[in-house]
């Protein structure tokens, strides 16, 4: 068995032993962000999740002017309310700072020997800056703006409705701008149809669907498997299989296969969605085509992109459908995360109450 300290990440590991640093200081930083590097590795993070938090953690660096040994939780403060005056979401700053809270832990974990490391070169070594007192705490389930709603079922037809005389606009015209106004239409679609993350949607291969048993009027539109699923906790992507529920939706994707995909002249990449480039497109690509989608509609701003997953779960409860597949189709853990998502309309409200009262008048007619 190796020495205590022979673990993934540790400082005799990252540093050049014996040898004399030009720059001590810039080296031992980049010294222990690739022992951090290393020791998130040996648990099986993402490269992206990694990737992430080191830029993060860089850009700390490049707030304070300064290294860890001397960093102090009062540099924390500043910088979250410099996040903040930029108008950051609050769930982003909160994020930032775990991080920072947990890079601070690993440098000053005895069994990495960071500490022993900056007290023998700087005469200092890291304490840990991150607490209950100086963090953002997290009290509530959802962080996101409380404007962000869900379409309503008429804002969602004025919503399709321009996407499809967009289409028919521009191609009476004789332009070429048809193709990706016909993809945008029935990307939105399919976003609403199978609920669906922005990112989620964009990395959807053809392949990706498939027949369904129990729905073989469907064809081979019955299930949708979904590859890139939100990570858990830095973890790979989570993967699930959404059914059909829409039939109509099933229509739309058919007529885009046959029709408009294959004039992007790549039959030989997997992708469903392509720029006019001919690469897969982007969520960047996503939102800014939406953004002017609902411009074009008339729509309110607080409505997003992702407000067409929030529909597609409010929907589905205003049709009866049951909680726990719901939770199932859009891929959340808990109960507790479909029920933030879930809005329904004053319409569906009212029934629900009629039919309430119903229930409570029918005793007194019976007397």
């Amino acid at each position: 068995m190796g020495h205590e300290s022979d673990v993934p990440g540790a400082a005799h590991l990252a540093l050049v032993q014996g040898a004399s640093l030009l720059h001590p200081e810039t080296s031992v930083l980049a010294a222990m962000l690739v022992g951090w590097r290393t020791q998130q590795q040996s648990r099986l993070l993402s490269p992206a999740t990694i990737a992430d938090r080191d830029r993060m953690v860089r850009r700390f660096h490049q707030f304070t002017g300064d290294y860890p040994w001397k960093w102090a939780p009062d540099d924390v403060e500043a910088w979250s309310s410099s996040l903040m005056s930029e108008r950051r979401a609050r769930s982003t700053v909160r994020n930032y700072q775990i991080v920072l809270g947990l890079f601070m832990a690993y440098i000053t974990d005895p069994r990495y020997r960071w500490a022993v490391e900056c007290q023998e070169r700087f005469g200092e070594h890291p304490v840990q800056i991150c607490h209950e007192w100086n963090t953002a705490a997290h009290l509530a389930d959802y962080e996101g703006s409380p404007g962000r709603r869900p379409f309503s079922r008429d804002e969602l037809m004025d919503f399709f409705d321009y996407a499809d005389e967009r289409v028919a606009k521009i191609r009476s015209l004789g332009r070429k701008g048809w193709l990706p106004a016909f993809r945008d239409a029935v990307l939105f679609k399919v976003i609403y149809a199978w609920g669906l993350r922005r990112r989620e949607a964009v990395m959807l291969d053809v392949g990706d669907f498939s027949a369904n048993a129990a729905a073989p009027h469907l064809g081979r539109f019955g299930m949708l498997r979904v590859r890139y699923g939100k990570a858990m906790r830095g973890g790979p992507p989570r993967r699930r299989t959404v059914a059909t529920v829409m039939p109509w939706a099933v229509e739309v994707v058919e007529e885009y296969l046959a029709q408009v995909r294959p004039c992007y002249g790549q039959e030989g990449h997997p992708a469903m969605w392509f720029t006019e480039r001919g690469t897969r497109m982007s969520v960047h690509n996503l939102s800014e085509r939406f953004v002017l989608y609902r411009r074009g509609a008339g729509l309110p701003e607080e409505l997003t992109a992702h407000s067409l997953r929030h529909s597609y779960v409010s929907h589905q409860v205003e049709e009866g459908t049951d909680p726990h597949f719901i939770q199932e189709q859009v891929g959340h853990s808990t109960a507790s995360s479909t029920a933030i998502y879930t809005s329904v309309s004053t319409d569906y409200k009212n029934r629900m109450m009629r039919k309430a009262l119903e229930r409570a008048w029918e005793p007194e007619k019976d007397k």
